[in-house]
């Protein structure tokens, strides 16, 4: 085996990059796992995992109150300085909050991770959806409201590596072509918010705005989301306008 071939197999991992394929085996829908499962989704070796697993929970990364794997409480408190915690949600919760007591439904948080939403927070108040993700979970960004919201004042490079990444239908609703997706997208600064209509769950629509920097660039967008006859986008709409645009401003004096 050729020096590239050992450090990319996972035998031939560095200590970080055997610690980030066990964390990377945990997502939302595997919150707790076994040594047998986390095994079989990390990829690495049993005897490798379990001795980097024992040094994750000596370092309070994972934690194993029985049998079962999970993530340690030190990643959260450090995950609570990251800039997109202590900075953004910071600055636009007060206005995600004020928004949710207005709709009544759940509203979001959310920034581009490559081709994705990346969930920031969620306030769902007493009418819980959970066909949604989860805070820290992944939508994608082509047919949801908050992808669309950024990707209408993205760069064309972003945006073309979006939609070539693949548009699969999740719902019959879901808007799969180039040409539609884009159409949505140029409608969308003229009314200032974006729409998802039963495109990621059926009976469940999205109005989205896009949140700015002081550079004047997009850096998030904020959503109501909820069961379509509940989220009236004439009614809706320019109430996420507003509290996009004044959270635009908070967080802009905050940086």
């Amino acid at each position: 085996m050729s020096p590239a071939e050992r450090d990319s197999s996972p035998e031939g991992l560095g200590g970080l990059d055997r610690a980030a394929a066990i964390l990377g085996a945990f997502d939302a829908t595997h919150r707790e796992l076994t040594l047998s499962a986390l095994v079989a989704r990390c990829g690495l070796p049993r005897s490798t995992t379990h001795r980097i697993a024992d040094r994750m929970i000596r370092l309070g990364w994972l934690d194993k109150p029985r049998d079962r794997y999970r993530i340690g409480n030190r990643l959260f408190e450090i995950s609570s300085l990251a800039p997109i915690r202590h900075e953004l949600r910071e600055a636009v919760l007060p206005f995600l909050q004020d928004l949710h007591n207005a709709a009544k439904t759940t509203v979001q948080l959310g920034v581009l991770d490559g081709t994705q939403i990346l969930i920031v927070e969620k306030i769902t108040g007493h009418r819980p959806m959970p066909m949604l993700s989860q805070v820290g979970g992944m939508i994608p960004a082509y047919c949801s409201a908050l992808g669309r919201a950024i990707l209408a004042y993205s760069d064309s490079a972003t945006i073309g590596a979006v939609l070539s990444a693949g548009m699969p239908a999740r719902t019959p609703r879901t808007l799969t072509s180039t040409v539609a997706i884009m159409r949505e997208l140029t409608a969308i600064p003229p009314r200032g918010w974006a729409i998802d209509r039963e495109e990621g769950n059926i009976g469940v629509s999205c109005v989205a705005a896009p949140i700015f920097g002081p550079l004047g660039d997009v850096v998030a967008a904020l959503s109501v989301t909820g069961p379509t006859a509940l989220v009236r986008v004439d009614r809706i709409g320019p109430a996420v306008r507003l509290a996009a645009s004044a959270a635009s401003r908070a967080y802009s004096t905050r940086r």
